[in-house]
């Protein structure tokens, strides 16, 4: 068989994980629509992993998919393969932000980043170069590259458009069937949040990692790939100006963990006017933190300018 794409195969081990917990030897597997929304990916990934089970000998065939047996640990595509270059490199420059490794301002070469994503100085450069164009990101003439700001402006469009992604989001998820499998994803999720929230006086440095996987599991329900590339953007761009602020980091990432278990209760009690209005709260309170980050950075900047004036302004001893 073909290998098969980087995508395809994290379905893959997606559903073999729902397969495993859920689904009992002699039943079907669901519809390709709610394999789909399951593994938060596409219809052809989903093909392609349904026909990887049919060549192991997991289901019965591609249109009836009975299973046959319990998915066995050599059903699963090993975990260093399920990336590309391009994802290895967004996943070690997220890390190092969200470490506070690279605040905004830092310089660094492809190489360090090679080093760190474990990948080739190409596979680098074409991630930055593409990625360049969000504006996060600038070449620097002399060679290099340098973390950049957002302003204010830019920062209110990327929050119009998300608001607009994730309302339609809570949408689509509260039309789904009883029964369907992204409902057991959503069990699991609230109790992710449940255990941070309990422990997030030591684990408050796990939430970006949360975040992203809940409005990631929620966005997956559009099926939209504009709205999955571009919550890659939404992430970095909301995680990495939160860097300017560390003292309040613990109590935001608390709030924001409260706000999201509103969010997901209501849609596990299937009350979508109130998941719509956690919603609606949530990314209010998400665009007002962001938008301290950045008076707070442009204080910072002008303060540091006004010491730097006074200085060259004392005059001799």
């Amino acid at each position: 068989m073909a290998r098969l794409p980087t995508v395809s195969r994290r379905s893959a081990n997606l559903l073999l994980d729902h397969i495993a917990e859920n689904i009992v030897v002699g039943e079907a597997l669901p519809t390709e629509h709610r394999l789909a929304a399951l593994a938060a990916g596409s219809r052809s990934a989903v093909r392609s992993a349904i026909a990887h089970f049919f060549a192991r000998g997991l289901i019965s065939g591609r249109k009836g998919r009975l299973l046959l047996r319990k998915p066995a640990p050599g059903d699963y595509f090993d975990v260093a393969d399920l990336q590309s270059g391009a994802e290895r490199v967004r996943q070690a420059l997220m890390e190092l932000i969200y470490q506070g490794d690279w605040l905004p301002g830092a310089e660094f070469t492809e190489a360090e980043l090679a080093r760190a994503a474990r990948v080739s100085t190409v596979s680098v450069r074409e991630f930055l170069i593409g990625f360049s164009r969000y504006g996060l990101i600038r070449k620097k003439p002399q060679g290099g590259w340098r973390l950049s700001a957002f302003d204010r402006a830019f920062a209110m469009e990327v929050a119009e458009v998300r608001q607009m992604f994730e309302l339609a989001a809570i949408e689509r998820f509260a039309a789904l069937a009883a029964g369907d499998p992204a409902l057991a994803a959503l069990g699991q999720l609230i109790v992710r949040h449940e255990q941070l929230a309990a422990g997030m006086a030591q684990r408050h440095q796990d939430f970006p990692a949360l975040d992203r996987d809940f409005h990631t599991f929620l966005i997956g329900c559009l099926e939209n790939r504009f709205a999955q590339d571009f919550y890659d953007i939404v992430s970095l761009v909301f995680h990495y100006h939160y860097q300017w602020d560390k003292a309040s980091e613990k109590a935001r990432n608390q709030h924001a963990v409260h706000e999201h278990l509103a969010i997901l209760q209501a849609l596990a009690r299937r009350d979508t006017a109130a998941a719509l209005a956690a919603m609606r709260a949530h990314l209010d309170s998400a665009c007002s933190t962001l938008l301290q980050s950045i008076n707070s950075r442009q204080l910072a900047f002008t303060n540091s300018a006004n010491d730097n004036n006074d200085l060259t302004q004392m005059p001799p001893r």
